[in-house]
């Protein structure tokens, strides 16, 4: 409970064969990436991983995969938002048998408690295991947005809640906020987004980010940047990554995959998650930004 976490926490994308199955050797390679990029941390099954069109088994066999594959080498923090928090506490038991690090949570889409009702979610959630536990405040429809103060009680009543992801706009005023409310009751604040505001987070005292796991030695660069004082040096490679960037932000998932097949981590692109492919069209727009990032890859 005492391990300070900080940096690039990626969360790892579920990669799937072309009939939808689960791809188990390409999880294990994303892993192996994202420790050989520097990433502090891994996460998932979450947003970015499809974790909604996992079955429960699936879940469970995804955590075993990637504890097993990280072997100790860094953090493995198991997203386990779930429709009930029986259900949450659930797979909470499991990663914590099988030996993940900590516990992040959402309260659950598609119920949408209110603030007293999202607080007893996390209490049970917390009180289920023995590790820390990430409350995931993320925004609206898919989230259930709860303000700062409501947040600081938690954290100071509950005592494994440590950290907090920050995900509802204008989401680096709200780090502010929520650092401002919780104090000392809290660890630190992650910010999410894909790391779109990451210079901004940095600069409000987040601790650090969880992107998705596509850029994960870009990412990685600009927060060691950020860490050495280095803020010209990160706002330039920041802003070669930003046409990407705005990509992710309309196709999603759908690029992530693009760009990991594209690096030879995964083997397809396919996903269960609903929304628009990537077109031709869309590729020609898609080319250059990816050319101007490949040249930052360090692994």
């Amino acid at each position: 409970m005492t391990e300070s976490w900080g940096g690039i926490f990626s969360i790892l994308i579920t990669p799937f064969t072309e009939r939808l199955d689960l791809d188990e050797q390409g999880l294990r390679r994303q892993v192996d990436f994202c420790v050989d990029a520097g990433a502090a941390g891994v996460v998932g099954p979450a947003n970015a991983s499809e974790f909604a069109t996992l079955s429960d088994d699936e879940r469970r066999r995804w955590l075993d995969i990637v504890v097993e594959q990280t072997n100790g080498r860094v953090p493995v923090i198991a997203s386990v938002t779930s429709g009930h928090a029986h259900a949450a506490a659930d797979l909470a038991r499991y990663a914590q048998h099988v030996g993940v690090d900590g516990i992040m949570s959402m309260p659950p889409p598609i119920l949408k408690p209110d603030e007293a009702g999202c607080a007893a979610y996390f209490r049970d959630l917390a009180g289920a295991v023995q590790l820390p536990v990430i409350l995931q405040n993320y925004a609206a429809p898919l989230g259930t947005p709860m303000k700062a103060s409501a947040l600081a009680r938690l954290c100071g009543e509950v005592e494994n809640i440590q950290y907090i992801k920050e995900e509802v706009p204008p989401e680096p005023r709200m780090i502010s906020a929520t650092l401002a409310a919780v104090g000392d009751a809290c660890q630190g604040i992650f910010g999410g987004q894909g790391g779109i505001y990451l210079i901004d987070e940095f600069r409000r005292g987040a601790v650090g980010n969880m992107p998705g796991a596509h850029t994960t030695d870009v990412l990685v660069d600009i927060w060691r940047r950020l860490q050495a004082g280095e803020l010209q040096g990160a706002r330039s490679t920041f802003q070669r990554m930003l046409p990407l960037m705005v990509f992710e932000r309309l196709y999603g998932v759908a690029v992530y995959k693009e760009v990991l097949k594209r690096r030879g981590i995964i083997g397809s692109s396919a996903r269960r998650a609903p929304g628009p492919d990537i077109d031709d069209d869309d590729r020609r727009e898609l080319e250059p930004a990816l050319q101007q990032v490949e040249s930052l890859y360090r692994v």
